[in-house]
């Protein structure tokens, strides 16, 4: 987003650009200097792993409060126990309470030590940044065991599922916590439904950059071309995939509206 200082930053800019040789040189120091607006005071965690002092906790490691079922909007009903929370894929899937347009998101995710099976049958989870319906609608980003498991590279871990190939393989092994941060924009639209313009995606995964600024051209879909359907506010969603192998788990989710 374009902020005041923004533009009063350009618009000084192209006003030095435009004098000539000699007024350039008579140009002071203070004369491109910004003093407003004052960017806001946030206190960051004390370590990469505690949230910063203006997040909303979406998850404590206590209980589910800040979430529900996505099927019925019943209080979710994964499982909760020694801080984190394992996916019951008996039950489907999980969003959040609350409703976002623009954020950034951490969550930790771990993949059994245990998993069995190849290809997507392996740790299969996504979290939809934007859930727009009852089933696997919205905006996914993958997640899955990709430390060394052969699979279609825009469905392997950090990519836009099905859109966008991750920029790295950042994994770790299974059994060990994985981290995702990201910068979610959410699309907008024109009162007729069109695209005005489209979700953008920033994901690090692990600390590693796996998407930058990645212009998405629709929502996920397992078969068939992304498009886009008009929403105003949406959840965040945790997938519970419908394959056979061990359950992944969470832990440490927090999110900052932007």
């Amino acid at each position: 987003m374009r902020t005041r200082s923004h533009f009063l930053l350009m618009a000084v800019s192209a006003t030095i650009v435009a004098l000539p040789a000699h007024a350039q040189q008579a140009a002071k120091p203070a004369d491109t200097e910004v003093w407003a607006p004052v960017p806001r005071v946030v206190t960051p965690g004390a370590t990469d792993r505690e949230a910063p002092s203006d997040a909303i906790r979406l998850f404590d490691g206590k209980n589910l409060d800040e979430w529900v079922m996505t099927k019925d909007k019943s209080p979710a009903r994964w499982k909760v126990g020694d801080g984190v929370i394992t996916v019951d894929k008996s039950v489907g899937n999980i969003e959040t309470k609350r409703r976002f347009t623009n954020y950034q998101l951490h969550l930790e995710w771990r993949v059994p030590s245990n998993i069995t099976g190849t290809d997507q049958a392996r740790g299969n989870s996504g979290v939809f940044l934007a859930s727009t319906g009852d089933g696997d609608d919205g905006y996914e980003l993958q997640i899955l065991d990709s430390y060394v498991n052969k699979t279609y590279v825009n469905g392997q871990a950090g990519a836009i599922y099905k859109q966008s190939i991750p920029l790295a393989n950042a994994s770790r092994k299974p059994g060990e916590w994985q981290s995702y941060d990201i910068v979610w924009t959410a699309p907008t639209f024109a009162a007729d439904g069109s695209v005005k313009t489209p979700a953008f995606v920033t994901a690090f995964h692990n600390g590693v950059l796996v998407q930058s600024h990645y212009a998405l051209t629709g929502e996920t879909r397992y078969i068939g071309t992304p498009e886009y359907k008009k929403y105003d506010t949406a959840p965040i969603k945790l997938q519970s995939h419908g394959d056979k192998s061990e359950p992944i788990s969470f832990r440490n989710i927090w999110v900052r509206p932007l």
